[in-house]
């Protein structure tokens, strides 16, 4: 079946600006959105499978499909979690809704301002995502961005990973300061080198290597804290100190790549999806209890009632899962982080310390 030119072109959203000369710039992070409180929707009961499900209000998306270009179709024997010898390697995988995988700019290193065609739901990640479009060489191009909490058709965003424009830098004199050079970069949704980003600044999409991808800080509401620059440090210099959601504080290097604001769709982790079906078009197959399975299949399984052989609790391979089986490795950690985040304790260890508290 052939695509005609007008599915393959992006329908634009009516009240959309796409005259170059209008401006219409990201509102900086310290106005308030118009509201940030968990809105869900909730339907009327006339079905058992609406009567608990919950969704994060999104009426701002994009209705229509995707821009087709920057797709492409999701098959292979890895959906239903396979390998390439067809042996299961991921279990509680399988069947789903179709669906088209859509490319996403990671590395935005193209410079130059980027108009906000539309916001779209995006079936493989939880984070919306925003369509841009820039013009090359009297060409329009378009690309795949996660949009940050807020942001909506008819801004415009930039990338700052090339350098600082020329234009940009002979308004601020020539050799303005950190506090001057942030108050005109730091937008949201624009993308910044580490360095260029004021401390106390939220972020997401962090890049781990100078000229890599974002890798950290990518699903629905998730960001980190601009901690310490480490400038005049004599050994740290080089590096940037960000303090992750999950309460970690991480060294990465200065020169990695970050844009300003956080994860869109806040809201995602409080859905409720209703009946197991849906669970099903999402490609998550059943999870069955070792307890419930034969005694050729699980070591917990077989026996006459409720009993697992009297055994510790053990994975389906074997490995043990409680008792304080101890699984993190001693040797080889994580030189970058400075400081791990805050890990639950077990009952003894909870006993020791309020013994040493009592004390």
């Amino acid at each position: 079946m052939l695509l005609s030119p007008v599915e393959v072109q992006p329908p634009l959203d009516r009240g959309v600006s796409v005259n170059e000369d209008s401006v219409v710039e990201s509102r900086p992070l310290n106005q308030s959105e118009e509201n940030n409180a968990a809105i869900l929707r909730t339907y009327k009961p006339r079905t058992p499978g609406v009567r608990h499900l919950k969704r994060p209000i999104n009426d701002h998306l994009y209705k229509g499909r995707p821009y087709l270009p920057l797709t492409f179709s999701r098959r292979g024997q890895h959906i239903g979690g396979r390998n390439n010898t067809g042996k299961v390697t991921v279990r509680h995988r399988g069947a789903g809704a179709k669906r088209r995988i859509r490319i996403i700019d990671f590395n935005r290193t193209e410079p130059g301002r980027k108009l906000v065609e539309r916001i779209e739901h995006d079936p493989g990640r939880n984070a919306h995502i925003a369509l841009l479009s820039y013009t090359v060489d009297g060409k329009t191009e378009y690309s795949y961005i996660v949009a940050p909490q807020g942001m909506r058709p008819g801004e415009r965003v930039e990338s700052f990973r090339a350098g600082i424009p020329e234009q940009l830098m002979r308004e601020l004199g020539g050799n303005p300061d950190a506090g001057m050079l942030a108050a005109k970069t730091a937008f949201r949704g624009n993308c910044l080198p580490l360095h260029m980003v004021p401390p106390g600044t939220t972020i997401y999409n962090i890049g781990l290597r100078k000229n890599g991808p974002a890798q950290l800080c990518r699903s629905a509401g998730t960001f980190a804290t601009v901690v310490s620059k480490n400038d005049g440090h004599p050994q740290y210099s080089d590096y940037v100190d960000v303090k992750l959601k999950s309460g970690e504080v991480r060294r990465i290097q200065r020169d990695c790549c970050a844009t300003i604001g956080v994860a869109s769709n806040v809201n995602f982790n409080r859905r409720q999806l209703g009946k197991a079906g849906r669970k099903r078009w999402l490609g998550i197959r059943p999870t069955v209890r070792g307890l419930a399975m034969n005694a050729s299949d699980h070591p917990h399984g077989g026996g006459r009632g409720k009993s697992k052989g009297n055994v510790h609790p053990v994975s389906i391979w074997g490995q043990l899962t409680k008792s304080g089986y101890k699984t993190r490795r001693k040797s080889n950690v994580n030189r970058y982080v400075i400081t791990p985040r805050p890990r639950s304790e077990g009952k003894k260890a909870k006993k020791a310390k309020k013994k040493k508290e009592n004390r």
